[in-house]
């Protein structure tokens, strides 16, 4: 039809022979947006990527039919499809890190981009480039052309990827999950500028996520996908009000819930007093001045045994540099008292075998488990490393640390590559388990998961301090899972702190504008209440198993803080 711009019939995807995508039809109008949703696993990037025909590996077979203005994409010889990537057909994958290019600056990635397809060079495409990280909200864009990746914040990283995919304003995005890197300022923010860019160029959208409150503001039609089929197509309006298949309603009412834990401990286990952590920059010619980043600039805070404190701020606001001074991996001034011990005062050898008390699960848990080890081995390796038990025994902590974040003991032999998204993070958290640990620092541990996964993760850490009494320092964007798990709440901006207190205090009448405008970007209503079940919902601790009798652990040799 004329106002078809893909028509995707009978799309049939296997690797190794083994089919995930199952006769998938669906169509993107033009200047539409079109919405896939469906958990992790559900097939929803397979049938995105298989219209640029970038699934890789020498396995992979597809049937069917793509069709873009006539042509059959799974037909089209290479040259007509490199004439289309980036081009006519752009995408914003979901992993920046992993989709730039390390060895490059931003400016050059960009650029290239611009000269490939339009021939663009020197100033004219350097023009281009800065209009494009101002149009994406990068700040100070001038001073990040010379970036590297790792020079840059997620949330920066994906701005990059979303700037070189707009670059030749393209008939249709594919957004692969474009804000789950991004706080919530941020993602309004995208919304906004893909929203006015779809207006004014007439543009498509083929918007791939797990957050249907992103969906339902953006959204004129929604595909739902599980186990490789569509099983509900219907109008963003009509699908949210009366969703039909059950599995809908499963995704729409897949939102982080309940309250945070009551705490029966009174004394502080972790004191921080006029925290910073300032960068050196390079010294100007002939100028005696010397300029810092600064990433935390005097932050004080006390958090109590067996409480979270939820840290919330824009990307680069100094969330994750406060989280690794804590953990003295980076320089810093001021006092850090954990328990007992002067943190500030010890260096990298007497700071060693306090590490096991002051564990971290990373944002990314496919990048932060070793591909090359088992399960088996990656939960362990902190049990060998600081010397405790037999093989046997530490064979014995793995089974029950597996059982206690509702993963089979049996998994332990296969390796992270096997398994899902939010697999992977409770193996992460079974890693930090392990040496029973007083405090985990938890760096956006549910932003890479989709909503479902989410919940069953927020319920499961839940359930976790209930039983160990655990402390979390809780770093997140994501203000429904603070919400939902944070006894109080700090709010950083620009490496300050400007405002902190109970969670439920502020989340009921915010005083700082910065404050206000995140919970306006969050669409969490000012006076809302948490509510739900501790129970967690998919093999996570159950009520019986909380009350149960539970022996002393391996790990309960490691001396008391």
């Amino acid at each position: 039809m004329q106002d078809h711009l893909i028509e995707i019939r009978d799309l049939r995807v296997a690797f190794a022979g083994q089919e995930v995508v199952h006769g998938v039809n669906l169509d993107i109008r033009r200047g539409e947006c079109l919405a896939l949703v469906g958990e992790s696993g559900s097939g929803k990037s397979v049938t995105a990527h298989s219209i640029l025909r970038l699934l890789p590996g020498k396995n992979v077979s597809s049937s069917g039919a793509i069709r873009y203005n006539g042509v059959d994409l799974l037909h089209a010889s290479e040259q007509q499809m490199r004439g289309l990537r980036g081009n006519r057909i752009a995408m914003i994958f979901q992993e920046p890190m992993t989709s730039l290019n390390p060895l490059h600056t931003v400016e050059k990635q960009i650029s290239e981009v611009l000269e490939i397809h339009k021939g663009l060079k020197g100033r004219a495409a350097r023009a281009r480039t800065l209009e494009l990280l101002e149009l994406v909200g990068i700040r100070q864009p001038l001073q990040r052309l010379k970036a590297y990746p790792h020079q840059l914040s997620g949330g920066q990283r994906q701005r990059v990827m979303i700037a070189m995919a707009l670059a030749n304003e393209p008939e249709l995005l594919i957004a692969d999950e474009p804000t789950t890197a991004l706080d919530v300022t941020v993602q309004q923010k995208i919304l906004e500028l893909l929203i006015e860019l779809q207006q004014r160029l007439g543009m498509s959208l083929l918007l791939i996520s797990h957050d249907l409150n992103l969906v339902r503001r953006i959204a004129q039609r929604v595909c739902v996908m599980r186990q490789g089929e569509i099983v509900e197509q219907a109008d963003c309006e009509t699908l949210f009000q009366a969703p039909q298949h059950p599995y809908s309603r499963l995704l729409i009412e897949a939102e982080p819930s309940g309250a945070p834990v009551p705490s029966e401990y009174e004394h502080n286990l972790l004191e921080v007093d006029d925290l910073k952590v300032w960068f050196a920059l390079p010294k100007k010619l002939f100028s005696r001045q010397q300029d810092y980043i600064k990433a935390v600039d005097g932050v004080s805070f006390t958090l109590q045994r067996g409480k979270t404190l939820g840290i919330v701020g824009e990307s680069g606001s100094g969330k994750s540099t406060l989280g690794q001074a804590i953990l003295r991996l980076v320089e810093s001034e001021g006092n850090i008292r954990f328990g007992n011990k002067q943190l500030s005062l010890l260096n990298q050898r007497l700071m060693r075998p306090l590490r096991r008390q002051i564990q971290v699960v990373f944002q990314d848990p496919f990048g932060s488990l070793s591909p090359r080890m088992s399960v088996q081995q990656i939960i362990a390796e902190g049990l060998l490393t600081h010397g405790i038990g037999s093989e046997a025994e530490r064979e014995a902590a793995v089974i029950r640390v597996l059982e206690e974040v509702g993963l089979d003991p049996q998994s332990r032999h296969r390796y992270p590559h096997e398994f899902s998204g939010g697999q992977r993070q409770r193996i992460s958290i079974a890693r930090a388990l392990v040496l029973e640990p007083a405090l985990i620092l938890l760096d956006e541990p549910t932003s890479a998961l989709d909503r479902t996964v989410q919940k069953q993760v927020v319920e499961l850490l839940r359930q976790l301090q209930i039983r160990h009494g655990l402390t979390y320092l809780f770093i997140s964007h994501d203000l429904a899972v603070v919400h939902a798990l944070a006894h109080d709440l700090m709010v950083i901006k620009d490496g300050k702190v400007v405002e902190q207190g109970s969670s439920r205090e502020i989340f009921a009448a915010p005083q700082h504008p910065y404050t206000q405008e995140l919970l306006k970007a969050s669409g969490l209503k000012p006076d809302e209440e948490p509510c739900g079940s501790w129970l967690a919902s998919d093999g996570g601790v159950s009520e019986k198993s909380m009350s149960a009798d539970t022996t002393p652990s391996l790990a309960s040799q490691l001396p008391q803080v």
